[in-house]
């Protein structure tokens, strides 16, 4: 059976799933983090899957033949905390992070608990790294 990709971009309104958060706090942050996210990476706020807020996509391609579509940089107002989606762990990624502000991370996941919790300026400067990497990684990609 072929591996059927969840995460996709589509259609759904992202206003409308920032209106379906039910923390008032989670919500006004999610509408800040738009803001931040579309002025940063220059694209347009799109939806991927149920719940991630993604800008640009990059086409990825893995060594056992596994291939999608993923967003440059994205978002999800989740129940638990606030997902950022970002470049993946490396020196510059982790030098930006000690300056952050509070949070936890996961691969090509930072969590923050609400946005007073870090520097938005750090913020920016992560969501331009993450396009920048991933976009230098889609052109060698397609080379």
């Amino acid at each position: 059976m072929a591996y059927k990709i969840k995460t996709t971009e589509n259609d759904r309104s992202v206003i409308e799933f920032i209106e379906s958060v039910e923390s008032l706090k989670k919500k006004e942050d999610a509408y800040r983090l738009l803001d931040i996210f579309s002025e940063t990476t220059g694209y347009p706020a799109k939806m991927w899957g149920a719940s991630i807020i993604g800008f640009g996509s990059y086409h990825y391609k893995y060594a056992t033949g596994h291939e999608g579509d993923a967003p440059l940089a994205g978002f999800s107002p989740r129940k638990a905390k606030i997902s950022l989606y970002l470049a993946t762990a490396d020196e510059e990624r982790e030098q930006l992070l000690a300056k952050f502000g509070k949070h936890t991370t996961g691969k090509a996941c930072v969590y923050i608990n609400k946005l007073a919790d870090v520097d938005e300026q750090v913020l920016k400067e992560l969501i331009e790294y993450t396009v920048n990497v991933q976009e230098k990684q889609n052109k060698n990609q397609e080379l």
